[in-house]
């Protein structure tokens, strides 16, 4: 995962995947998500590519490349959950987050 370093927020939320998720605002990012997808496919695409310039000026070219391949990663996973439900992650071929960072 890439991570962000933040600057003074100094409560968690009660529930977390992850320490480098710990100071996420997940009530307000869950409404911006909600959101987004209640919009056609073309202005969700068009959001995508509007937040990937701001994105990309404020993490190093590395970063912006490990988040490329965090986004691609995702995909997959979600293609191969869709063509075989109810199977689980253990049958899964696909390489999750959490079996890349070994948590």
């Amino acid at each position: 995962m890439v991570r962000v370093a933040r600057s003074g927020e100094t409560s968690a939320p009660a529930m977390t995947t992850s320490p480098e998720t710990a100071d996420l605002d997940f009530a307000a990012l869950r409404r911006l998500v909600d959101s987004a997808n209640a919009l056609p496919l073309a202005d969700r695409i068009t959001l995508l590519k509007a937040l990937i310039p701001g994105t990309a000026r404020e993490i190093t070219p590395a970063a912006f490349d490990a988040l490329m391949a965090e986004l691609s990663l995702k995909g997959a996973r979600f293609y191969e959950a869709l063509n075989h439900p109810g199977e689980g992650r253990d049958t899964r071929l696909v390489m999750g987050e959490r079996e890349l960072e070994a948590r």
